[in-house]
């Protein structure tokens, strides 16, 4: 990913819990907390502007169609 933007500055919270794991994730992939910040700030808008459910709402959808397929079949009759 190319990056042409100039960066801005901005000030923020975080839980010491979630930031320190960001750091050591940083740490261990020897990427910059800046760079890790970055990508999850990205991935949150365009999951957020995106019209597809998330994963987990996904995996639930197919659980339950697996344990119900008969039920929902019968339903739709």
């Amino acid at each position: 990913m190319v990056q042409t933007a100039k960066k801005v500055k901005f000030a923020t919270q975080a839980d010491p819990e979630v930031l320190h794991s960001l750091r050591e994730m940083a740490r261990s992939e020897g990427r910059q907390l800046q760079m890790l910040v970055d990508e999850a700030l990205r991935a949150y808008v365009e999951r957020r502007n995106s019209n597809t459910p998330p994963n987990e709402i996904l995996q639930a959808l197919q659980a339950s169609i697996n344990q119900f397929d008969d039920l929902y079949k019968k339903l739709a009759q």
